[in-house]
Formats: structure tokens, sequence, C-alpha cells
């Protein structure tokens, strides 16, 4: 089964695959039997799981990569891989999309533009990832570790109270995990008005590319706002962040260190272990506007 999108069909924010037979909302979970011991007693009954399946994402009739993704929002999963892994330099590269149901998973078919398509015929290979893979395609340690654009310049500017709206509304966006409490998500958050769009994979990698996809699909200008992940800060969730034109990454859990060394050199303020009240800021503090400093701590932002 198949959908085939033209460029000019590509900026819609919300395509109509969802309401294709080959992907439907009942394929994004499953209810299962099971038998709960609680306190020492046995009860049978059922519940809720996030579906996965193997997603290949193909350029030119070769697969790059196939991912365990949740099987939603597909079109914007191929964008955000294509534009992430710098196989696209823009959405314009990608000349068609097309979702193919093969088997038990899918096929995100891309067709490139002819410069884009021979540059990665040059460094292709083939590659089976698990859910957590988030380098894709990668043959080198200097590629792992590539050069990021500068990102200093942008003035965006966040108060403490964006970074708690941005991980309230965060966690309401997340319909899949209010059903299956098993799922990533990423958001982008717009001060004055608030988050602009979430996506879910039980993936985290997978979530923030359909996210970055998404984002591009529907053109939208990412320098003024934060992009909020649910998961740890792992040095490609900083690459992805700063390729998508975001000033400020904030995560729930912890980053590595070599995480906040690539924010701190490309300019990007990188917030994290943000729950409820309280945040740390790694890197670029100076767009966080609120918080009274003593003795060199930030009372408020703790």
């Amino acid at each position: 089964m198949r959908r085939q999108l033209s460029p000019a069909a590509l900026p819609s924010r919300r395509s109509s695959l969802r309401n294709r037979a080959s992907v439907t909302a009942r394929q994004t979970r499953a209810t299962v039997a099971r038998l709960a011991v609680r306190g020492g007693v046995r009860a049978s009954g059922e519940r809720t799981l996030p579906e996965e399946a193997p997603v290949a994402l193909s350029f030119g009739g070769t697969t790059q990569a196939v991912m365990m993704a949740t099987p939603d929002d597909l079109l914007d999963f191929g964008y955000g891989f294509a534009l992430t892994e710098a196989i696209a330099g823009s959405g314009a590269d990608i000349e068609a999309i097309e979702i193919v149901e093969a088997g038990e998973g899918y096929d995100v078919q891309m067709q490139l533009a002819d410069s884009r398509q021979a540059a990665l015929a040059a460094r292709r290979r083939r590659m089976a990832g698990p859910v957590g893979c988030g380098l894709c395609g990668i043959e080198s340690i200097d590629e792992a570790l590539r050069q990021l654009p500068e990102r200093s310049a942008l003035e965006a500017q966040f108060t403490a109270g964006d970074i708690r709206a941005a991980l309230g509304s965060l966690g309401a966006g997340q319909k899949l995990r209010a059903e299956t409490g098993a799922v990533h998500a990423a958001g982008f958050y717009r001060p004055g008005e608030g988050m602009v769009m979430v996506r879910e994979d039980v993936g985290r990698h997978n979530a923030l590319d359909k996210l970055i996809g998404g984002l591009a699909r529907a053109g939208q200008n990412t320098a003024g706002g934060a992009i909020v992940i649910t998961s740890r800060v792992s040095v490609d969730m900083v690459q992805k962040t700063v390729i998508a034109g975001s000033p400020v990454l904030i995560a729930v859990s912890t980053p590595t260190a070599l995480s906040v060394r690539t924010a701190e050199a490309a300019g990007l303020t990188l917030i994290a272990i943000a729950r409820g009240e309280d945040f740390e800021i790694f890197t670029r503090p100076d767009r966080i506007t609120s918080g009274r400093t003593t003795h060199g701590v930030e009372s408020d932002v703790a």
C-alpha cells in the first residue's frame, strides 16, 4: 500500500498517512493479556502497550538504515532522519517521499536531488539498528563527532516559567504515553505561543527525528524556541537539536559530559535534569532570564 507526495504537498503538518489502512491508530498500540502480582495477590487482566515495527529509511532505492520505531508520523520521520543525518541539507533536497508497507514493517522511500544522491552514494552503507541507535550510516569517528553549525548568535530568551510550561505541555501532549506509559517524546516550545508540536516514539532518537521532520515540513522557524525531550542527553541529541536550528535543548534526564562540551562549542543552551520547579543549566545560561544568583548557585534553577 502506497502514498506518494509531491513537493507541493510536503508543508502539511499532519499527513493523511495516519488515516491509511497501512498505518492506523490501532497499530501504534495493542492490548495484551497479563497476570499482575501485587502485594502477593495475582490478578488477570489486560494492559495497553506501544507497538514497534521495523522501519527502513531508503534513498534512491537503497536502504540507509532500519530502525525499530512506532509506526506513526513516518513522513516526519523520513524528513527528520534525512536532515539530522546530513543526507539532505533542507526539505527541498527531498524531491519525493513514499511510505511502502513491507511485510511486518514499513519502508520510507525518498528520492533526493541529484547532487545529494551522488554525495550519499559515496558514503552509503546498509545498517540495521535497535531502538537505541542514534548514529546510523556513520562509518568513521570523525563523522560521529562532526562539525556543527554555530548557534551562539541566536538571541532567544526564556524564563524559568517557560521551562516549567514547556515540561508541563510536553507531558500533556503525550497521548500514546498516557495509554501505554512506555514511549519517549520530543516537543517544540515557543515562548508566548506554547507547545507547537509533539512527536512520540519507542525510540528517543526517533521521536526527535520525527519532531524535526514535522517542523521542517510545517515551515516552522525554530530559532526562537526550545526542543524538549523526555530522555537523557547523549551527544547525538545535541547534534540533532543544533542542526534543527533551535538555540535551547531541555531534557528531563542527565546529559553526558561529551554532550555538554558539544553544546558549549555550538552555542546551544543545554538544560537538563528538569523536573517540576527545578532544572540545571549546563551551557549558555544567558538565555535564561530569571533566577537570582547566590554564591554562584542559581537559587530558582537548581
